[in-house]
């Protein structure tokens, strides 16, 4: 049957039943479902068979062990055990923070199969990635599976720690991490003085009780910091960052806060979940300074296109993993303008230009989304779709997808057919 005909019937997308039927890609349990019933194929046969090869495929190397691991997996389901190698983190009964579980202008994280599936078909296949301005990481937490190395790069303080937390290697005990968890959520607002963090943000993007405990946790991990691990410090930094994005008074930033009352809902404090990639290197630099030192098969970016810093949307997470307490100013109370972007200004597309030209791979994938017809002089992006394959076609040839895709919208522009753009350039050696 023709993969077009099998697509019209499941709804799979062809690219992803292309690469099922070379044995590239495993299918899902409801592709599995669709196929069987297509086809006329027993279901519950169909599920076992997928099953046996979600196995195989994770366990590598020697066959010696292989059939004893088998054999135990299945003693355990029948005994009704949960398989763990660490069997303590198995008793942590509170559910954690995925990478994706906050709110980012710009984040990629209902693109990121669509985006991935591209490359692979595209590339035929990668082992290096490249992510030049990570942002909330969603793109290089989807190429785990595929890649034996990814370069995680953003100028922002607190991405760093996030993906230090989330992806970075290092030692941490559950155990610890867990008990501060229970002793931070113990505390009575009622009962803490106030600090930097209360009198800076409080009644304004927080309640003025969670502003207290939200400055107290923070300058307790800091006291805590000889004693944690780098890894643990960032757990916590990061866990901090997640919990509280969940109660900022906001509409997903900190450029403003809602002016109006705040109803007071109990700030919970819980953990990320930490990701295992194969191996990662994480840095905070200059992009452009960064792509003359590394090199990868794949660079994927992502860059701010309008006048919109980053920094300043994200002050407040700024503000607490530095924790230098600044003076703030205005009705935002942001620092003094730091750490700022050259993708957000008027020289965007030459600093674009002069990265393509650096960046030492085999294929760059931009990604873009067609809103430089914005009405917000804040949303128009700084480089045009026409300049951007322009620069990219001198790297070498150059090809675009697209996908339709609801944007961020602060209300003042409507976005008809919005689409995400995908460019992908295979560099002439």
């Amino acid at each position: 049957m023709p993969l077009q005909e099998v697509y019209r019937r499941t709804n799979i997308d062809i690219t992803l039943l292309s690469r099922i039927e070379n044995g590239r890609r495993l299918p899902t349990k409801d592709q599995v479902m669709h196929l069987a019933r297509l086809y006329g194929c027993d279901e519950h046969n169909s599920l076992v068979l997928l099953g046996s090869e979600k196995i195989l495929f994770t366990l590598d190397g020697d066959n010696e062990y292989k059939l004893e691991a088998i054999k135990l997996a299945a003693e355990k389901i029948r005994l009704g055990e949960i398989p763990s190698l660490f069997p303590k983190l198995s008793t942590d009964s509170v559910k954690r923070f995925e990478l994706e579980s906050r709110r980012y202008i710009g984040s990629k994280a209902k693109l990121t199969q669509w985006i991935i599936n591209i490359i692979q078909e595209h590339t035929g296949g990668f082992h290096s990635f490249f992510d030049v301005f990570a942002g909330t990481a969603a793109v290089s937490k989807a190429v785990i599976p595929y890649v034996d190395n990814i370069i995680m790069n953003d100028f922002l303080f607190s991405n760093n720690i996030i993906y230090k937390a989330f992806f970075g290697k290092g030692e941490y005990e559950i155990t610890n991490l867990s008990n501060l968890l229970v002793q931070y959520n113990s505390i009575d607002p009622d009962n803490i003085s106030t600090n930097y963090f209360s009198d800076n943000f409080g009644n304004k993007f927080f309640d003025y009780k969670n502003a207290k405990l939200i400055g107290w946790i923070r300058e307790d991990i800091e006291m805590r910091r000889e004693s944690l691990t780098e890894k643990e410090y960032a757990i916590l930094l990061a866990s901090l960052i997640y919990s509280i994005d969940k109660i900022a008074n906001t509409v997903g930033h900190f450029d403003a806060y809602i002016k109006k009352a705040i109803e007071y809902h109990p700030l919970t404090f819980k953990l990320i979940k930490p990701l295992a990639p194969k191996s990662v290197e994480i840095y905070r630099e200059d992009s452009n300074v960064l792509a003359e030192r590394v090199s990868a098969d794949v660079a994927y970016i992502d860059p701010p296109y309008n006048s919109r810093q980053y920094s300043r949307f994200y002050h407040i997470y700024e503000n607490l993993t530095t924790w230098e307490k600044p003076e703030l100013y205005g009705v935002a109370m942001k620092p003094r303008p730091q750490n700022m972007s050259a993708y957000c200004t008027t020289s965007a597309r030459a600093t674009f230009k002069d990265l393509i030209m650096k960046l030492r791979v085999k294929y760059i994938v931009v990604s873009y989304n067609n809103t430089y017809n914005s009405k917000s002089n804040s949303s128009k992006n700084k480089i045009t779709l026409e300049e951007i394959r322009s620069i990219l076609e001198q790297r070498g040839k150059t090809t675009i997808y697209d996908c339709a895709h609801k944007c961020f919208n602060t209300g003042k522009t409507e976005f008809i057919d919005h689409k995400e753009l995908l460019f992908i350039t295979e560099v002439l050696q």
